[in-house]
């Protein structure tokens, strides 16, 4: 919880300016650059800038509003994934950045045992993974309505209100004007934004550890005369290919038998890569659902930064994602560097 809430802390003002990005709030005009092949092109503000803008309208501090309902947000999400997780057994333990941890290429030499048929490496990533959804959905669920409140706490910097001032008395004053659901304004795009992206993250590691690093690996060893053996873990069978049945004589030489130890802890370390790999994937394909999440937590809440000329009132998180795909927005606060002004798209400049 300590390591996560400062995280928190460190990653606020970059999410204070993604939000205000994802509204549409450009307070600065765009400069003359270039890109990276030499051309000149007009640019938005980046991140520095923008952070530069706000520290120059409300001081340091001000980078840091909604943070109090945020840092809550985070540390209650951790408690209630850790609980869900305990009470559905320890496989489903190990997630990272919402990528679950896929089966660990751990291996042994066991000369002379016969080859039995493995757990299935696709079942154990296929139930670990729904734990992990089930966990995720839940600390979700439960923490939205904070997140509800950082967003609007961090888009009153557009029209200046001070509506939201604190985290008490913000519950009271959604509670008041829009229910118990405005309290879970925006949860659906954000929930199957979570899930999909879960999904597809470990999918694509799985499909890459299983079917591209083992299987080189796999090629390796008949060299070696072993026998690879993957599911739920790695196994490397060292076997005398001129004998057979289940005793055979072991006659590789030490040099051989490190490589292939060698090829396994390689593939081990590329498998960890991949799961960084696919996970920052499948957040790119997922992205239009958390810009949609968050225009809807903030949509038409008595802020400036939920009224035209930054959004139009939305009906749905449908008719939200179907304006921003008309307009050509679907990615708008994705990347805060290299913020070229694209053509025929609508941006609110001060």
């Amino acid at each position: 919880v300590l390591l996560g809430s400062g995280l928190t802390v460190l990653s606020q003002p970059l999410m204070y300016v993604k939000v205000l990005v994802q509204v549409g709030y450009e307070p600065l005009p765009p400069t003359l650059g270039r890109n990276i092949f030499g051309r000149q092109i007009y640019q938005l503000p980046g991140l520095f800038a923008y952070a530069k803008h706000i520290v120059k309208v409300d001081g340091r501090a001000g980078l840091f509003k909604g943070l109090t309902p945020r840092l809550c947000s985070s540390a209650i999400g951790t408690i209630v994934h850790s609980k869900v997780l305990q009470g559905g057994g320890d496989g489903a333990r190990g997630a990272f950045w919402g990528c679950r941890s896929l089966p660990d290429a751990s291996f042994t030499f066991q000369p002379g045992v016969s080859k039995k048929e493995p757990v299935s490496s696709l079942e154990q990533v296929l139930k670990e993974t729904s734990r992990e959804m089930v966990a995720r959905s839940a600390a979700t669920l439960i923490t939205h309505p904070f997140h509800v409140i950082t967003l609007r706490c961090m888009v009153q910097f557009i029209g200046r209100e001070t509506k939201y001032s604190g985290t008490l008395s913000a519950f009271t004053t959604i509670y008041r004007e829009e229910g118990i659901l405005g309290f879970f304004a925006g949860l659906i795009p954000r929930l199957l934004g979570d899930i999909l992206s879960l999904w597809l993250c470990n999918m694509l590691a799985y499909l890459i550890n299983t079917y591209a690093l083992e299987n080189g690996v796999r090629a390796l060893c008949p060299a070696f005369g072993a026998t690879w053996r993957a599911g739920g873990g790695t196994e490397i069978v060292v076997r005398d290919r001129k004998s057979s049945g289940d005793s055979a004589r072991v006659e590789v030489s030490g040099s051989k038998v490190l490589f292939v130890l060698l090829q396994v802890s390689t593939v081990s370390e590329m498998k960890s890569y991949s799961q960084a790999v696919t996970g920052f994937f499948a957040s790119m394909l997922t992205y239009p659902f958390v810009l949609v999440s968050n225009l809807m937590a903030v949509n038409n809440c008595g802020l400036a930064g939920g009224l035209l000329p930054y959004a139009p009132t939305y009906t749905s998180w449908l008719d939200c994602w179907s304006q921003l795909h008309r307009e050509g927005n679907m990615s708008r606060g994705n990347s805060l560097f290299f913020r070229k002004v694209p053509t025929g798209k609508r941006y609110v400049w001060e």
